[in-house]
């Protein structure tokens, strides 16, 4: 599979290039577009997101898929060796070679054994996720400590130091979503970070007075 992406850093989408039979998993609702002859799946099963599996023919294809707020891309390549964890609500599309596992240690060690807001990637090939606003990528030096809050996270490699803790007791937390709660880094390593968390835009549209309720 080969990645190209356009309209970034504002509105990006990515056209996933594929080779005859190939498939390629991906979020259900970031599909818009398919060039003919490629079968979607909307039955394609991916642990802790709502995936389709698109298959390219003999032919091969390809297939559009942008996230549902604007923003940014990143492409992340998998080398079978370091795994990643990235946000669910994050994750557009990754090849067939690619493992999404919710369960997996690093984030079982994270969640406490629940189903939370991060999953993991690991395998072989290439990733797309996706960032509210503009991607940005912290460095971090052996070392180095850093806290975000969780609604920021995109991904970082499962290799780095990661603590996650309540803002403040008094604040209501939710492992699901990544509520009221903030990760701690120890580098080195790097940082997937976004500029916009669409958990605050929820919180945004509440407060002034927008529902979704006509």
């Amino acid at each position: 599979m080969q990645v190209r992406t356009r309209h970034t850093p504002t509105f990006g989408v990515a056209r996933l290039v594929l080779a005859p039979a190939e498939p390629v998993l991906v979020a259900r609702s970031s599909l818009f577009a398919t060039s003919y002859g490629v079968n979607p799946d909307t039955r394609g099963r991916a642990p802790g997101v709502q995936a389709a599996r698109c298959t390219a023919g003999p032919e091969g294809g390809w297939v559009d898929v942008a996230p549902p707020l604007p923003g940014d891309l990143h492409v992340l390549e998998l080398d079978g060796v370091t795994g990643w964890c990235v946000a669910r609500d994050a994750w557009l599309a990754s090849s067939a070679s690619v493992v999404l596992d919710p369960a997996a240690p690093p984030v079982r060690a994270l969640h406490g054994g629940d189903s939370g807001f991060l999953t993991h990637l690991h395998g072989t090939g290439s990733a797309v996720l996706s960032c509210y606003g503009t991607l940005d990528v912290l460095t971090l030096d052996a070392g180095e400590l850093v806290t975000l809050d969780s609604g920021h996270v995109v991904g970082f490699a499962d290799t780095l130091q990661v603590r996650l803790r309540a803002v403040s007791p008094d604040v209501p937390q939710s492992v699901r979503t990544g509520a009221g709660l903030v990760l701690d880094f120890a580098g080195p390593g790097l940082v997937l970070t976004r500029t916009r968390s669409p958990r605050a835009l929820v919180s945004w549209l509440r407060d002034n007075g927008f529902s979704a309720r006509a």
